[in-house]
């Protein structure tokens, strides 16, 4: 029998069903959501966030470090904060504020969201606020009003010896903490990373401005390795060497009490692999017991500051096909309803993959195909998934119409790509239905509807 079903394909290449995804009457589910139910209510293209998977994520992680704080005799405890510039969406903020958890800035008007969420009851003066970025005199300023508004719990995470100065005019007290510079993967055209300072500036700082002066108090230091946590040498070996740097600055700091292990905490982006996340994060506490015993030194209390691993796997995007087009003889091209560049630029920008599997036809035969989007501009295509480096979906018959989803899609991309505002050749951004469960019942609202041509020819001036 010969099995070339795009169903056949699936079940060959990857293990299926697994993370969510299954088949219910050969149409895709996510977490038991009729895909083509919401297709034929709202329409494509059509953005989507399960919310209840921001949840799901939080409360894994806080699980796993648990128990694996347990198991070790771990002294310390572990602090979950969600980073805000993963998706900064009030029903993102919303949903993961449901959980136990402290949030992550990166500039000034983070800080404006964290007040919003706070007068509306999310988010409580006694929760945990790691700012972190380059500090303009606006953001500074705002960091020393949230502190002196009660704030306080609120970590000011240094960037350079030099911003430690921008808090001298304020009369307030500060927590501060100080983000150690990493050393970039062997082949990367960098030696360090462009943020944080070196370990060797960090005693000089903290010994002629933070340990005299009364208004500043070291609590915690803070590094995020560029390449996230991955079970390879260089992630262990730059861990260790980081937590070694801990060690050191507590000898001659001895009211430091935090690490920061920054976040990179992966997430799927092909059905292809599998993660063992409780194996890494007994493999972090590991490490940080081991070396903090081995120097005498009292184990820290460690924060994470997990974003696209909270919210990306919760968001997903469905075209339709439009079209077909054949190039070069051989070249098959199935164009979408939108574009990629403008509804996934990190596809375009740094070449991320993503999930990438057909709502419908599953029973039809499967071929291998290109996927283009709609502008004219001639980057603006899909070619290769993170598993195959091909891609391929049902063939479409006469009469047919197929839909495709992303999937894992639900952290950056409207930032990056700018929501709301003008997009590549005018393409509209897409409606955005948020989905929840209500007694045990799905609900579907429209968060946005698709983007009007006169809300873009308005900001153009027209």
């Amino acid at each position: 029998m010969i099995k070339n079903k795009y169903i056949d394909l699936i079940e060959q290449t990857f293990y299926f069903p697994r993370h969510g995804f299954d088949l219910k009457n050969s149409e895709l589910t996510f977490y038991d959501i009729p895909l083509m139910d919401m297709v034929e209510e709202f329409g494509t293209p059509l953005k989507f966030t399960y919310l209840p998977k921001i949840s799901m994520q939080i409360q894994n992680a806080q699980q796993r470090f648990a128990k694996a704080i347990k198991k070790n005799g771990y002294k310390g405890s572990y602090n979950y904060c969600y980073c805000t510039k993963s998706s900064h969406f009030n029903f993102v903020l919303e949903e993961a504020l449901k959980n136990d958890i402290g949030l992550e800035t990166s500039s000034a008007y983070d800080l404006d969201i964290i007040r919003l969420l706070n007068e509306k009851g999310h988010f409580s003066k006694t929760k945990t606020i790691i700012c972190n970025g380059y500090k303009t005199d606006e953001y500074a300023r705002k960091i020393t009003e949230m502190v002196r508004d009660g704030f306080e719990n609120l970590v000011a995470i240094l960037d350079n010896p030099d911003e430690v100065d921008k808090y001298d005019i304020y009369d307030v007290n500060l927590k501060l903490g100080i983000r150690i510079a990493t050393e970039e993967e062997p082949d990367s055209a960098y030696y360090t990373s462009r943020l944080g300072m070196s370990s060797k500036k960090i005693k000089d700082l903290y010994l002629e401005k933070i340990k005299n002066n009364p208004k500043y108090k070291l609590t915690m230091l803070h590094f995020f390795v560029n390449t996230g946590i991955k079970d390879t040498t260089y992630y262990w070996s730059e861990l260790a060497r980081l937590i070694n740097v801990y060690c050191d600055v507590k000898e001659y700091a001895p009211e430091l009490e935090g690490l920061d292990i920054g976040g990179g905490m992966p997430i799927y982006n092909t059905l292809g692999i599998e993660y063992d996340y409780e194996y890494m994060i007994d493999q972090i506490i590991v490490y940080i017991k081991t070396i903090c015993t081995d120097r005498n030194v009292l184990e820290p209390n460690i924060y994470s500051e997990f974003g696209q691993y909270t919210v990306g796997e919760s968001g997903g995007i469905i075209y339709s096909i439009i079209g077909q087009k054949e190039q070069n003889d051989k070249e098959l091209w199935y164009m979408i309803d939108s574009s990629f560049i403008t509804t996934l630029p990190d596809t375009w920008g740094i070449g991320q993959k993503f999930i990438l599997l057909a709502i419908n036809h599953w029973d039809n035969p499967f071929k291998r195909i290109n996927l283009g989007g709609i502008t004219c501009d001639s980057q603006d295509y899909y070619n290769s998934d993170s598993q195959t480096t091909q891609v391929f979906m049902p063939t479409i018959g006469a009469g047919e119409k197929l839909y495709m989803g992303f999937f894992h899609t639900g952290a950056y991309q409207e930032s990056i790509g700018g929501y709301g505002g003008i997009q590549h050749c005018l393409i509209p951004a897409p409606k955005h239905v948020l989905i929840d469960v209500v007694d045990g019942k799905f609900t579907y609202k429209l968060f946005a509807p698709e983007q009007k041509a006169d809300s873009m020819l308005s900001i153009l001036g027209y």
